[in-house]
């Protein structure tokens, strides 16, 4: 990475102060406060002031906000970085034949070069969206090779990331107590504070053994949380989180994925343990799980963040996830209510809170609220403005939150801001070799195709519906 220069020839180097003017200040703090033609000064990679004409040091860049749009960083609490190679592949796949792909067949021929290449380019166009903060759900870690891989391709961008470890090619109780695997924890994430931090990513299987309470007892004594995959329809249901429950391995900072096909009683023992779901509605809508369930949390008082899934079908940004949430929840709402033979008057959700997801409601969700999330003083500076003087979708700004769900898309992010350094301004990239992740990433796809062959490549993506049988839970984690 490198330093650069904006269109005026100013400095964008790292560490320099920044002071935002003139900008509509979407805040999400305690009172969701909106302000109007204000100022953001940044210093020292912290909030400093919040404001109407703030005096700045007099070497801080300033960011002309007129017109646009400053909200904090968006947080993706569930994606799969390490398959963002194989971007668009599976756009017409059933979960079962994503199952069929990663799990069962051709997921283990990734080499710890191809883990690289995808966690790279998830990391920067995570970015590019205005995401300053991804939790990399990562179960394609068969080695700790491919573990120190995909933490290199992290730290090869500067933004704020969260490695879930996870293998699906062997049980969570084999390999969260392999010796080589709290190895590689200690060597890699001890004292790395919260831009790069650690949890386990594994699925609870529902039989009355619990094998998994071995990896909850890792996490406790590593003290690292848990993210799982939750109330997918036919995989991971009710008892899974009856055995969580009963055994003690649900807290406040376990985050349950999905949790679409789930009864009221596993609803209210995840609410009663303090526990969050990561909404994916765009996965939800299209793979299965189960019907994107915000509007079914919201009813247990169960904290929601949002989360993209997977490149291999879907987009990686947060507006479209916030977009399709809020349709699906209303949508939901039509439905019950056209059942009782009644038209809705008032809709439950509103965009206010979708972006309280997006933001804040991640920060909480992985324990970072009292840092990130919300643009107030004092806190680490991850902030986005949404600006495009080139685009009419920009004007005019009427009401903040509705623009950004309803309106704004990544080619409005103008700049992105991580821990106070400047990773985007005026729509492009800062310091950032585009040109080396895409060469790293058709290598990766050229080894993947000649890998599985033509013909199952070819198959693949274009799947028949009768193609192939589940005939196990490919969750059994068998070679």
């Amino acid at each position: 990475m490198s330093n650069s220069v904006n269109s005026k020839g100013e400095s964008l180097e790292h560490g320099r102060s920044i002071v935002f003017r003139n900008g509509i200040v979407v805040t999400m703090d305690n009172l969701h406060r909106v302000l109007k033609n204000a100022d953001v000064l940044i210093v020292d990679g912290v909030i400093k002031e919040i404001g109407t004409k703030i005096a700045a040091p007099d070497d801080a860049l300033t960011i002309d906000a007129t017109g646009g749009i400053i909200m904090p960083g968006m947080i993706d609490t569930h994606r799969h970085m390490w398959q963002t190679a194989m971007r668009g592949y599976g756009a017409d796949w059933s979960l079962a034949q994503y199952y069929v792909w990663y799990y069962l067949q051709h997921g283990k021929n990734f080499r710890p070069e191809d883990i690289y290449a995808g966690n790279l380019l998830s990391a920067i166009e995570a970015i590019d969206a205005g995401v300053t903060t991804s939790v990399d759900w990562s179960h394609g870690l068969q080695t700790t090779q491919h573990a120190d891989a995909a933490v290199d391709a992290l730290e090869a961008v500067p933004g704020r990331f969260i490695l879930a470890y996870g293998n699906i090619q062997a049980a969570p109780w084999e390999w969260s107590v392999d010796p080589a695997f709290k190895e590689f924890y200690k060597r890699r994430f001890d004292g790395k504070g919260d831009m790069l931090g650690f949890s386990l990513a594994f699925d609870v299987l529902g039989d009355a053994a619990f094998l998994e309470k071995a990896a909850f007892d890792v996490a406790k004594d590593l003290g690292v949380p848990v993210t799982t995959h939750a109330g997918v329809f036919g995989i991971t249901g009710d008892e899974s989180i009856r055995l969580m429950h009963e055994n003690g391995c649900m807290n406040e900072h376990t985050v349950f994925v999905h949790s679409s096909t789930l009864s009221e009683d596993s609803y209210h023992r995840i609410a009663a343990s303090g526990g969050s779901a990561s909404v994916s509605t765009e996965s939800e809508q299209s793979a299965g799980q189960g019907y994107p369930s915000s509007w079914r949390l919201r009813q247990f008082d169960i904290p929601i963040s949002l989360s993209h899934d997977t490149t291999v079908w879907w987009s990686a940004d947060l507006f479209t996830a916030m977009r399709t949430t809020v349709g699906s929840d209303r949508s939901r709402q039509h439905m019950e209510a056209h059942a009782r033979g009644e038209q809705v008057v008032n809709l439950d959700l509103r965009c206010e809170e979708a972006v309280h997801w997006a933001t804040r409601g991640g920060a909480k969700a992985i324990g970072l609220e009292d840092k990130v999330g919300s643009i107030e003083v004092g806190k680490r500076a991850d902030v986005v403005l949404i600006k495009n003087d080139d685009s009419p979708v920009m004007f005019p700004i009427i009401s903040p939150y509705g623009h950004i769900v309803m309106q704004a898309q990544r080619g409005d992010v103008d700049t992105v801001v991580i821990d106070g350094n400047i990773l985007k301004n005026e729509r492009k990239l800062v310091g950032i070799d585009l040109a080396a992740a895409r060469n790293l990433t058709e290598k990766t796809v050229s080894y993947l195709a000649d890998s599985v062959g033509e013909a199952a490549w070819v198959e693949g993506q274009n799947p028949e519906l009768s193609a192939h049988v589940i005939a196990e839970n490919p969750y059994k984690y068998v070679k």
